[in-house]
Parts: C-alpha cells; sequence; structure tokens
C-alpha cells in the first residue's frame, strides 16, 4: 500500500505531537496521538522515537483491527487503547494521550471518590470538558487498560487514567489537543483557586443553573 496517500494525516500527527511537546504537555518519551485516517485506518505516533522532533515519514499506519501496515514502525505501546476508543466512538477522529504535569498529579489523587481537577471556576472549562471522569488503575500498554478507557470514553472525551495521566477526544487534532492543554490549566487553577481559598478568598465556582445554561448553549437548545 502507498503511505504517501496517508501523508497529510500523518503530517497532522507528526505536527501536532510536536506542538504537544513543545508546550510541555508531555516528554520526550511520554503520549501518543492518533488520527482517523477512513472507516478502516488511522494513524498514530511510533514507540522508541523522540515525541518532540516526529516527521510524517515516522508516523505509523495501523488498521482499526489492529494491523500495523508500516510494520518498519514500532507501534505506541497504547496502539490498542487509541484503537478501541476510535471504535468506540465513530463520532470521535482523535484521540491525544499525554502526562501534562499538573493533570497527572491529579490523576493520583480523587476528591469525595472523583477526579479532583475542577472544571467549574470558569465557564470556558466546563463548556469545553465538562467534569473530566477518572478510569480505574491499569498497567499500561495492557488490553485491560484499553478496555476500561474506551468504556469511559463511550459518553465522555476527557478521561484522566488513574496514577497515569489523561486522554482526550475530538472531532478533530485541534479540538482533542485544545481539551488536554485546557485540562492542565484547569487543573492549574484548581491548585490556585483552593491555594487562594486557604488565604482568606472566596471562591466562586459556576453555579448549577450557570452550568445548566452553559450546556442548554453547547447543545444549542
Amino acid at each position: 500500500m502507498d503511505m504517501k496517500q496517508f501523508e497529510h494525516e500523518r503530517h497532522l500527527v507528526a505536527a501536532f505531537m510536536t506542538r504537544l511537546y513543545d508546550r510541555q504537555l508531555t516528554t520526550a518519551s511520554g503520549g501518543n496521538i492518533s488520527l482517523r485516517i477512513n472507516k478502516d485506518l488511522f494513524c498514530i505516533t511510533p514507540s522508541a522515537l523522540d515525541k518532540g522532533l516526529l516527521r510524517t515519514e515516522d508516523i505509523a499506519v495501523v488498521t482499526l483491527e489492529g494491523k500495523n501496515l508500516t510494520p518498519h514502525l514500532r507501534l505506541s505501546i497504547e496502539t490498542e487503547m487509541h484503537r478501541l476508543i476510535l471504535l468506540a466512538r465513530p463520532d470521535c477522529s482523535a484521540v491525544v494521550h499525554a502526562h501534562p504535569t499538573t493533570v497527572s498529579a491529579f490523576s493520583a489523587v480523587t476528591k469525595e471518590g472523583r477526579c479532583g481537577i475542577n472544571t467549574h471556576l470558569i465557564a470556558e472549562s466546563y463548556y469545553i470538558l465538562e467534569d473530566p471522569v477518572m478510569v480505574d488503575y491499569r498497567l499500561m500498554g495492557t488490553v485491560n487498560l484499553a478496555e476500561q478507557a474506551a468504556v469511559q470514553a463511550v459518553d465522555h472525551d476527557v478521561l484522566v487514567l488513574e496514577n497515569h495521566g489523561a486522554v482526550t477526544l475530538g472531532r478533530t487534532l485541534l479540538e482533542a489537543f485544545d481539551k488536554i492543554e485546557l485540562l492542565e490549566r484547569a487543573a492549574q487553577m484548581t491548585v490556585i483557586a483552593e491555594q487562594l481559598g486557604r488565604s482568606g478568598y472566596e471562591v466562586s465556582p459556576l453555579s448549577e443553573p450557570r452550568l445548566k445554561q452553559l450546556m442548554h448553549m453547547k447543545s444549542g437548545s
């Protein structure tokens, strides 16, 4: 199969991985990005290459049945997670998995049994992210983790993987990237707001009516 026909999608994945690294949302060896090519194929960042220096030709092409069409490239250990999420969410074309510092810290803590990242502090966070969902710990790179993430991805676009990092979904790569970047900002704002609250300031998150208003706006109802 001629891989040149998928050059645009592979270029996008490489470019957004560089952007993810440059924004310090992941490390040289961490994180992965996938993009649906068509109903049968997707492309994904490889394993064992510097995530800040990926080129178009470094991006693997995989069938949605799991066959690597670029066998000279070593697949990411999280390829199965991306594959199952794309199968579970035909409305989404892009998946970003990364380890932003503040988000990753929150992946190791919960608040009242839920993800501790507060997306109710500003309207943009809740409008785009809604409430992130925690995915119970499973060993990274395993089918068990892939299955757990795919189950939660059925009705959530933002997943915080316990003791691991985060996954975001989007109709486009820009949408998925925006969510991972905004999630890190929401995590940082959570820490800042809690510190300010302990210093005597009154923290005023969005009220329930305002949250509902934002969801009505989002759904167009």
